[in-house]
């Protein structure tokens, strides 16, 4: 797997094609772009939300342990960065992926697989029991 290049690598640029500054350790746009999804229930929102536009509550009935206040600050996340979208239908919102948010398709993909073949026990999830 290739590494994120630091701003002391020759040839380090950041998505913009700048190269980033000697105060960065790597590109700014790869730390946020990491830091979005990787805060708590993103992915499994992002999970839920997959191809169909749902509620605010279907949402959290699929994602056991997530909290409405956390929920909120998630979608609300998400949508500023144009990872999804907030619609009116019928008089209720719906949340559904945006193009761009369409685009991390791969990224979560690929951190599928790799938890398939190298978790060796699925964690306990808050508010689900084994059976």
């Amino acid at each position: 797997m290739a590494a994120a290049r630091t701003a002391k690598e020759p040839g380090a640029v950041c998505a913009d094609g700048a190269a980033p500054d000697e105060a960065h350790q790597c590109c700014p746009f790869f730390q946020h772009a990491v830091e979005l999804i990787g805060r708590r229930w993103t992915g499994a929102i992002l999970h839920m939300i997959g191809d169909e536009a749902l509620r605010f509550g279907e949402i959290r009935g699929r994602i056991p342990g997530l909290s409405d206040r956390l929920l909120d600050a998630r979608l609300t996340e998400l949508e500023a960065e144009g990872i999804i979208e907030r619609r009116e239908e019928n008089g209720e919102a719906r949340y559904s992926i945006t193009p761009k948010g369409d685009g991390l398709g791969p990224v979560f993909d690929a951190i599928g697989e790799w938890a398939q073949s190298h978790a060796d026990v699925a964690p306990e999830l808050p508010g689900r029991r084994r059976t």
